[in-house]
């Protein structure tokens, strides 16, 4: 028998393995563009028996660890390429050992070397490739942590949330907006003429930009999806923080993607300081497309400051990342392998966000009507214009290439998935919306709603104060309309809730006072009060009901009545945020996830997932049924 059949055997167990078959198994892995020790792994659930099969085919030692004898860090200028490192070395007893990863052409030659020259087996130990990253990961952890908190200092030495978002700065900003607050509080006081291009400025023209969004085309249709020998290694990134319990869930999710196993990359990132999330990934890492990466303990405890913790270790050449409840369509990496590769000028792909538990409460349904017309009707439309695109926290596609040079993520942000995008679009780097839907579980609760929404609000606010820190600069890089675009969407997003509040306030004083019903009497200031209530209020709510219409959530319609309720909440996260950017600019408030009582309904995971059948099984092409999928998690159909 050849030798690379030979090892084919061993590696699956079955010395007695027909020669035709092995070559069979080589040709398949070769077809698709992947090591046979891969393949084999991942197509007969071996995860790390496959490197000690091969290890002990060659004569060589094996270890699933790596012991930690040696404190000497990896040069800085080597952690991008952390991910490609194969090979270790550490003192062991009295004796240098190189911990190796070897590939499949390895193997068979170091059997053939280590049989001339015995004694290398006493100086080398086959282990797998997660097991160097952990060890590189050991020895650099304050390395990476540097790298993590001032690798964006290196691409933007200005526009940092740590050095702009100053006491003084944050002073000016406060200042700023209750002057502009207090300005529209007093326009039935002060001269129309003063007041008429305030509030056309401050209020009508984010108004007319969502009405305009209403107006945009059908998305394009989906590019030919490439075949599974085209497609490249795409690496997951899922940060945790005390999030055991969605651990089993999300699992079960990342296996059914209609992925090629061998080409998964899925890193659950977890901070060291929630040790039962930890242990509770541990118990996945049987599945070889898994791997866990431990954050050590260091402030800022904020999810950026952990996905760019990991980012040397992605081996794909696209990365998405994903939250903890997250579902996203089985065939998203899919979709979104094969828009890039139709269009490689595209830098950032955003997917569709749906909250599942919709009907929960009235809570969950407002905040299901706002997330729909958020990702299905606005976001859309900026990505259109060409206009900076603030990025869900989540479900965001980009070339590794382009995150890295962007420098990552600001690891003092609190909502740095918006912040991103802003600097994506002063790169000049394109962002588009991705035709695939991501399933997420709306907060249950007013309590943890109130911690995620203040969280998210304090991050505009960074964003907004860091690009206009210095406004000549965001000027010159993204020129004057994405300028314009960015002051009057992301300041309308901080100011409205306040303005709105302030709007209540007004009409019930007016109706204390006047004993008249609101716009009355009817002249130049009523005018312009109404056109503002019928063009800022009228526009949210198509927007709302329009999103849920597309996306199919028309049980959810009635419950929009309650919007201008919904926008006081609103308010009140707006004031904490105010506080807590003052006392604590960089606390990131944990939202509580697997609250839901609406249980999502997954496969029978005692049935082999898409992509794991052995290669003599047909192997499914294509994501489920999308009627079958949406039964499994309840969610409502287009």
């Amino acid at each position: 028998m050849p030798e690379s059949a030979e090892l084919v055997a061993a590696v699956i167990g079955n010395p007695q393995l027909p020669v035709a078959q092995a070559e069979a198994l080589l040709a398949a892995a070769r077809e698709l563009g992947a090591d046979p020790i891969d393949y084999c792994s991942h197509r007969y659930g071996l995860a790390d028996e496959a490197m000690r099969r091969a290890a002990v085919w060659a004569g060589l030692a094996f270890s699933s660890i790596i012991p930690r004898t040696s404190d000497a860090a990896v040069p800085s200028s080597r952690i991008d390429s952390f991910a490609e490192i194969r090979s270790i070395r550490e003192m062991l007893f009295d004796r240098e050992v190189t911990y190796m990863a070897p590939t499949f052409e390895d193997f068979v030659r170091l059997r053939a070397y280590t049989a001339s020259h015995p004694e290398i087996r006493r100086r080398t130990c086959v282990t797998p490739s997660r097991a160097i990253r952990t060890a590189l990961a050991r020895r650099s952890e304050e390395e990476l942590l540097v790298e993590a908190r001032q690798r964006l200092s290196r691409r933007w030495p200005f526009a940092l949330a740590h050095l702009d978002v100053s006491r003084r700065a944050r002073a000016i900003f406060l200042g700023g907006a209750t002057i502009l607050a207090a300005l529209v509080a007093a326009s039935p006081w002060l001269a129309t003429i003063v007041m008429l291009p305030l509030l056309a400025v401050l209020m009508l023209a984010p108004s007319l930009m969502r009405l305009a969004a209403l107006l945009q085309p059908s998305p394009q249709p989906a590019p030919p999806p490439l075949a599974d020998a085209e497609l490249p290694i795409y690496s997951v990134l899922i940060p945790l923080r005390d999030e055991a319990v969605m651990v089993p869930q999300l699992g079960r999710a990342m296996q059914a993607l209609d992925y090629p196993p061998e080409k998964l990359d899925i890193k659950f990132v977890v901070e060291a300081q929630s040790p039962e999330t930890v242990d509770a990934v541990r118990t996945l890492l049987a599945d070889p497309r898994f791997e866990l990466i431990v954050v050590p303990d260091a402030k800022p405890r904020t999810k950026p400051k952990a996905l760019d913790y990991a980012l040397p270790f992605l081996r794909g050449k696209y990365a998405v990342v994903y939250d903890a409840e997250d579902v996203p369509d089985p065939n998203q990496l899919r979709l979104a392998a094969s828009t890039f590769a139709a269009d490689p000028e595209v830098d950032c792909l955003q997917a569709e966000l749906v909250i599942d538990n919709g009907g929960e409460n009235l809570l969950t349904a407002l905040f299901a009507g706002e997330y729909a017309g958020q990702f299905r009707v606005l976001m859309p439309a900026l990505a259109r214009w060409g206009l900076p695109v603030p990025l869900g926290g989540t479900s965001n596609h980009f070339p590794v290439a382009t995150l890295r040079a962007a420098g990552g993520w600001d690891a003092f942000n609190v909502t740095e998935d918006a912040d991103l995008g802003v600097r994506l679009a002063r790169l000049r780097y394109r962002t588009h919306m991705l035709e695939s839907k991501t399933f997420e579980e709306a907060p249950v609760s007013l309590r943890v709603w109130l911690r995620q929404r203040t969280r998210w609000m304090k991050g505009w606010m960074q964003t907004f104060i860091v690009h206009n820190r210095r406004s000549r600069f965001l000027l010159t890089d993204l020129g004057w309309r994405s300028f314009l675009g960015f002051e009057l969407y992301f300041g309308a997003q901080i100011l409205s809730p306040i303005l709105h509040i302030l709007f209540v306030a007004g009409l019930l004083v007016q109706l204390i006072e006047t004993r008249q019903p609101p716009f009355m009497p009817f002249d130049l200031r009523a005018a312009l009060a109404l056109t503002v209530f019928v063009t800022g209020y009228g526009g949210s709510f198509a927007v709302t009901l329009v999103g849920l219409w597309r996306t199919g959530q028309h049980r959810l319609l009635a419950a929009q009545a309650l919007l201008p309720l919904y926008w006081l909440l609103h308010s009140v996260a707006t004031l904490r945020a105010i506080h807590q950017l003052v006392w604590r600019p960089y606390y990131w408030g944990k939202t509580t996830h697997g609250m839901t009582r609406l249980a999502r309904r997954f496969t029978d995971l005692s049935h082999p997932a898409p992509g794991l059948q052995p290669p003599d099984r047909p192997r499914r092409e294509g994501p489920p049924a999308a009627s079958a999928w949406r039964r499994r998690f309840r969610i409502p159909g287009r």
